[in-house]
């Protein structure tokens, strides 16, 4: 009997469910909020003027200027001056030299831990439920490392304004020196460790076929006639993808059906782009990205890093230098 009772108390509970189900009383529960629309992660200044107002965008400055002194050592100098003297309207900066890298690391690009990250990216405004345009002044390194930091920690829905800040003047943009106070926002992190490589797994890949190690850096750097860093040349095994060329003569990025011809290996290997420091790697990995590669990493550190130990090889394609500098 009691069986009987319980089976009829639920009935009738499914029943009422099913009746108030169906009524057209209002709901109390809140509305969930909307995920932000989908963006490309390449906008033009087009795109970027006709959704500069919309309230879940967050336009960030990402300038280091580089300047050359008279013994033709380059120089690295904080863009905070150059942004505050002219930036896109509302745009805010987000400082690579500041508490965008590890300030307790070796060398001066380090990647700061992920935690200190997010949160320098959430008091420039960057939460899960924005969108990020980045752009620079200085030919978008900097603006792409800042994209694939982002991509480091689980962020999708960054973008690099084709051309930087040039592409904007010239589609007539305004340019404001006004300061920008940021509304601080909460960014999660959803960890990606396999967009960044070590010296280990550099090492290691010199000798795996299945690996593919990219130099960035000009071609008269990559053979050696001309360094910047302890020793001349490139990683063995390396091919070289200079991110000139990346760009037309405009400073936009090329056609992808012209980009996808730089590189002609598996777009499921295991790729690893490196330059100097890991700022200009992070163009190369940009586009190998875009162009459906599926395991792309940069060396975080680069030759940096690596020449800074005797022990890693570097080639060298000048005769004169021999073959290998052990």
């Amino acid at each position: 009997m009691r069986k009987l009772d319980r089976m009829l108390h639920i009935v009738a509970a499914c029943g009422l469910a099913i009746l108030v189900g169906c009524t057209e009383a209002p709901s109390t529960t809140e509305p969930t909020a909307e995920p932000p629309p989908a963006m490309d992660s390449l906008v033009s200044a087009a795109w970027l003027k006709e959704h500069l107002g919309d309230p879940d965008l967050v336009v960030l400055d990402a300038t280091v200027v580089i300047e050359s002194d008279a013994s033709g050592n380059f120089n690295s100098i904080n863009g905070r001056a150059s942004y505050e003297a002219a930036h896109i309207p509302g745009a805010g900066f987000a400082d690579l030299m500041g508490d965008l890298s590890d300030p307790d690391a070796e060398f001066q690009y380090t990647l700061p831990s992920p935690k200190a990250f997010a949160a320098a990216m959430g008091a420039l405004g960057v939460g899960d439920d924005t969108r990020v345009v980045l752009y620079d002044r200085m030919g978008m390194p900097w603006a792409a490392r800042v994209w694939w930091m982002l991509r480091w920690i689980g962020f999708d829905n960054a973008a690099l304004l084709d051309g930087g800040l040039n592409a904007w003047t010239a589609a007539g943009g305004e340019l404001s020196d006004e300061p920008v106070t940021p509304t601080p926002r909460t960014l999660s992190v959803n960890l990606r460790p396999g967009l960044i490589a070590d010296q280990a797994e550099v090492r290691a890949a010199i000798d795996d076929e299945t690996m593919q190690l990219v130099d960035v850096l000009p071609e008269i750097h990559y053979r050696g006639e001309w360094t910047m860093y302890a020793r001349p040349g490139h990683i063995p095994g390396a091919i070289n993808v200079p991110t000139g060329r990346l760009f037309d003569e405009t400073g936009h990025f090329r056609p992808e059906e012209e980009l996808a011809t730089l590189l002609d290996s598996d777009s499921d290997m295991r790729t690893i782009t490196y330059c100097g420091g890991g700022i200009a790697a992070t163009l190369d990995a940009f586009v190998f990205t875009r162009l459906g590669f599926t395991d792309v990493a940069v060396y975080d550190g680069s030759l940096e890093d690596w020449t800074s130990n005797p022990d890693n090889p570097m080639d060298i394609d000048l005769d004169s230098f021999g073959e290998t500098q052990e």
